[in-house]
């Protein structure tokens, strides 16, 4: 039979906690948000954080909703100048994403080591992907708790980088880039990459088949 807690036992676990937490690495903004201002909710988190004996209880997501009633707007993110050249009318029409039936593709053919962004977008076009656009990376990069955990693994120690190449950017020069995510140094990190540049097998595109939207419409 358990044992109720005393008052002396929670202070002790506060007081444990408080003096092993590395306060360094914390957002004090995240933290007045979520916690401070949210203190029902994060209370419940707490209990079920300290129910499963101290540890992080993982559960992810399959399928994460993504709010197109404001589009993605270049020019607030990343800064003044910047527009939207290019969408993959398809992924825009998406309103929800299974995450497990996310593929990432390189594009490369064999023998081959790197590629043009701008030869690679061609190649996913021909291939009839489709490629996740910029609201997808938005509400990934808002919510990072929804990235599955995979998506950070790092082959032979490279990072990964997972691009959205179903919007396609402007800069201020007429430049074209596409958005990407990336994981390192324990975090979630974003940059714009120029279709110009060489991609590697560490990066990757996020993308669906027509079928595995098929199939999430005919389930909805």
């Amino acid at each position: 039979m358990s044992k109720s807690i005393s008052i002396d036992q929670s202070h002790a676990v506060i007081q444990t906690l408080a003096n092993n937490v590395d306060w360094s690495v914390l957002d004090s903004n995240l933290l007045q948000s979520k916690i401070i201002a949210n203190a029902k909710e994060a209370g419940a988190q707490f209990t079920a954080f300290l129910k499963n004996g101290g540890k992080v209880i993982i559960v992810e997501p399959k399928v994460i909703q993504i709010d197109r009633s404001v589009p993605f707007d270049p020019a607030t993110f990343i800064g003044a100048g910047w527009t939207i050249e290019e969408q993959d009318k398809r992924a825009l029409a998406l309103n929800q994403i299974d995450l497990t039936e996310v593929m990432f593709e390189t594009t490369l053919e064999k023998k081959e080591k790197s590629i043009i962004g701008e030869e690679r977008l061609k190649r996913l076009k021909s291939m009839n992907r489709i490629r996740l656009d910029a609201g997808v990376f938005k509400t990934l990069w808002d919510n990072q708790h929804l990235i599955p955990l995979k998506w950070r693994e790092q082959p032979n120690g490279n990072t990964t980088f997972i691009f959205f190449d179903g919007t396609v950017l402007l800069n201020p020069n007429g430049n074209r880039f596409v958005l990407w995510l990336y994981w390192d140094d324990g975090r979630w990190s974003w940059d714009y990459c120029w279709l110009a540049n060489d991609w590697d097998a560490n990066s990757s595109s996020a993308v669906l088949t027509n079928s595995t939207v098929a199939s999430e419409t005919s389930v909805s």
